[in-house]
């Protein structure tokens, strides 16, 4: 079951990659920003975690009465691995008496810097104080300084000094900073893809009809590719190649007209002036005629002489005679008359007319496909009239000798005969013309024979094609006939 999905426009396609775009940026933008949001909870808490762990630890220190185990305090600081923390444990009397830095214990603290800073709280307040390092002249400025000062029942028993370096709570909101813009810019580019498919998809086409469009009065009325597409490019497409079809019928419908007209008045002037010419060539004829039987007994010098002359006379006028029947059938309807005939005996006949003349030209001549049936329905003087006039141009085209080779064969419900010789051949662009009335490449001749040739053809249902031999150099024309004859229309 094939699944015909909805039509899109280009509008709805330019709204849906903008929709989609957004959405996707939209959710990129959110989903990095809770992760970045847990991320910063969770590092939060872990560091509260370890800072209380580590003030537990001091204090533990402090209000001990017992000893305490002073590698404790530097164990569980080395194991957190936070940047920059360092916890001193002060007494009373403002000397540290351990410390995860051991180079500073039995050091002692700044008096006045602890007055000053404890000077700082509101009031009696006991609370931490926090001061920032570089306020303190240390080396590293992003660190801050906690005092907390321990007390049991009013009484100061010591400080704890914590100093940590708090920069690295930002380094989740950098990294997927980082990575909101590189989905940022991933995104962009992708939409940057999908536009110019887009883009390639519609523009294409409309180059396409547009150069078409503009070489109309060049290359004449070619079609554009068809687009198998349901939108508006679809659409433009099939409308472009529906008007040049319709442009294309209407020129050849003016051009047959064009052609009908001329022919008309070709044939109404051929048989005005084959009327005009007939009379007196039989005249002439029968002149000749007489001459040849009044004259010639008579004649004791010269007698062969007059006699060859009347006989080239009386040959010239038969073959003016025929020309003018030839004008006289002109566009006239032709009349084909079917009956069983054998179309290899019709060539045999053919050929045996023409056996002399290709003797003298050394013409070799070979038939195959003897064993192939050849009794059609046709009209036989119709049709000897074509292989006589394909026999006569192949003579013609080989004057110094050559080869003629005729096959008979078969194909698709077809009889088919082709002749094909080893002449000069035949242009392509020539080929397409010689079915045309009174076009020739001959001097002698008026171009009315393939014209003949192929309505007779076509009147019988078949068809006669001429082109270059397959191994040039030299011409083939090929006659097909339906085999199941033709009945008489």
């Amino acid at each position: 079951m094939r699944i015909e999905f909805p039509i899109l426009s280009l509008k709805a396609k330019l709204i849906g990659l903008i929709v989609a775009l957004l959405a996707l940026t939209l959710g990129a933008e959110m989903m990095v920003s809770l992760k970045a949001e847990e991320v910063i909870v969770k590092t939060t808490q872990n560091k509260v975690k370890d800072l209380a762990s580590v003030i537990q630890i001091s204090v533990q220190e402090l209000t001990s009465v017992a000893a305490t185990d002073r590698d404790r305090l530097q164990n569980y600081v080395a194991r957190l691995h936070t940047r920059g923390l360092e916890v001193s444990i002060a007494s009373n009397q403002d000397l540290i008496i351990n410390s995860s830095n051991p180079k500073l214990i039995g050091a002692a603290l700044n008096p006045e810097m602890v007055r000053a800073l404890l000077a700082t709280r509101v009031g009696t307040s006991r609370d931490p104080v926090a001061v920032p390092a570089s306020m303190l002249g240390l080396a590293d400025p992003e660190s801050t300084v906690y005092f907390i000062p321990v007390e049991v029942e009013d009484h100061l028993l010591g400080y704890v000094e914590v100093s940590a370096n708090f920069s690295d709570f930002d380094q989740p909101l950098r990294d997927y900073r980082l990575r909101l813009l590189s989905l940022g810019v991933a995104i962009f580019a992708l939409g940057l893809v999908f536009a110019y498919i887009i883009a390639e998809r519609y523009v294409e086409p409309i180059h396409a009809v547009a150069a078409a469009a503009g070489n109309i009065a060049a290359r004449g009325l070619e079609p554009v590719p068809e687009v198998r597409r349901r939108d508006e490019i679809g659409l433009l497409t099939r409308s472009f190649n529906d008007m040049v079809s319709q442009l294309r019928r209407a020129r050849e419908r003016e051009q047959e007209l064009n052609q009908l007209e001329r022919f008309t008045a070709l044939g109404q002037l051929a048989g005005a002036l084959a009327h005009e010419i007939k009379n007196p060539l039989n005249f002439i004829s029968l002149a000749l005629d007489q001459l040849r039987t009044r004259y010639g007994p008579q004649l004791t010098r010269g007698r062969e002489e007059f006699m060859r002359q009347l006989v080239i006379m009386k040959d010239e006028v038969r073959r003016l005679s025929e020309m003018v029947q030839t004008f006289l059938h002109y566009g006239q309807p032709i009349e084909i008359h079917p009956a069983p005939t054998d179309l290899r005996a019709l060539v045999g006949g053919v050929l045996a007319l023409s056996e002399s003349k290709m003797k003298s030209q050394s013409i070799e001549v070979t038939e195959e496909g003897m064993e192939v049936p050849a009794v059609l329905s046709v009209d036989a003087e119709k049709v000897r009239t074509c292989f006589v006039n394909v026999v006569g141009n192949a003579t013609q085209a080989m004057p110094d000798g050559g080869a003629l080779r005729i096959k008979f064969a078969q194909d698709n419900g077809n009889f088919v005969v082709r002749f094909s010789d080893t002449g000069k051949g035949i242009d392509p662009q020539v080929a397409e013309h010689l079915f045309e009335p009174f076009f020739t490449t001959k001097r002698e001749g008026i171009g009315l024979g393939l014209f003949f040739s192929k309505a007779i053809v076509e009147k019988h249902g078949g068809t006669i094609t001429i082109g270059p031999s397959e191994v040039p150099p030299g011409t083939t024309v090929t006659f097909t006939f339906p085999i199941g004859g033709v009945h008489k229309q």
